[in-house]
């Protein structure tokens, strides 16, 4: 039979039960704050991941050697709280099934479903944005609240990288846990923060959580919140080779599809540096 191509991520061509890595899509923005439409991302990010070859040479693997599967998109209810249910029932089947949940946003709220499940020992999130809004717009689950709810699950330790706006109360909480803003990041270099995260983290797990426009706006201009003087896609992707190992679920959220591709190339490329980075570290 010839070959067909489809709508799902490149090369993701294995069965469920044969997969490591489980890609699924929560096309949902119900709690954009200024510019709708990142509910288009996870197509967009899954039809420009067809540009890529499936050789990966800094891992010398070809991503078709890696049994991963994309599951296609969540159908989302439109309350933010019950979207993180959804997800959090999705992640925890992935887990429970022995897999790792890799999850194409929609805008960030739905990591909060994601952390839940995944119960890391650490949150490592690369964003702009601080989000520690205990309440915005008359939810707690809204995009700018995630890191206050994950902050309320306990967890060993909060990692925020790029961040860079955010109120005054936020950057105190912030503080208050591991915050490495956008202008470090710039004048110490990406290396020397993740030398420094890493020695915080040790061994234990974690889960890792990109929004894209922790990456400087005028880089990646397809953003639902732009924000300029951020962090290089290449100090992302150090952040992601770095942890990737010990992570035990990814997000890649908040593109808006409405640039030149630009965006969503970025993150099919983080995802795939992701999977990757993941394999190669477990032997494949």
């Amino acid at each position: 039979m010839q070959p067909f191509s489809n709508s799902l991520f490149a090369d993701a061509e294995a069965s469920y039960d044969e997969a490591d890595y489980v890609i699924f899509g929560v096309p949902y923005d119900g709690t954009t704050s200024f510019k709708a439409g990142t509910r288009a991302a996870p197509n967009a990010i899954r039809a420009i991941s067809y540009n890529f070859e499936p050789y990966m040479p800094m891992y010398d693997l070809e991503l078709t050697d890696i049994p991963f599967i994309d599951l296609g998109d969540l159908y989302p209810d439109c309350d933010p709280e019950e979207v993180t249910g959804q997800v959090e029932e999705t992640v925890s089947m992935i887990l429970g099934d022995g897999k790792c949940p890799v999850m194409l946003g929609g805008e960030h709220s739905i990591t909060i479903g994601a952390v839940r499940a995944a119960k890391p020992g650490w949150y490592v999130v690369c964003d702009a944005h601080l989000d520690f809004q205990d309440e915005y717009r008359g939810s707690r689950y809204n995009h700018d609240c995630v890191t206050a709810r994950v902050e309320e699950m306990g967890l060993q330790g909060i990692i925020i990288i790029g961040g860079r706006s955010g109120s005054r109360e936020e950057f105190q909480r912030a503080r208050s846990h591991h915050l490495f803003t956008a202008d470090q990041v710039h004048e110490e270099g990406i290396a020397s923060i993740i030398t420094r995260i890493k020695a915080l983290i040790g061994e234990e797990s974690l889960y890792l959580s990109i929004d894209a426009d922790a990456i400087d706006s005028c880089l990646t201009p397809g953003l639902g919140t732009p924000d300029p003087f951020g962090m290089t896609p290449r100090d992302v992707r150090t952040v992601i080779r770095a942890l990737a190992p010990q992570a035990v679920g990814f997000d890649y959220v908040e593109v808006l599809p409405d640039d030149q591709g630009q965006t969503a190339a970025v993150a099919a490329h983080m995802i795939r540096e992701f999977i990757g980075c993941r394999a190669q570290s477990r032997g494949m």
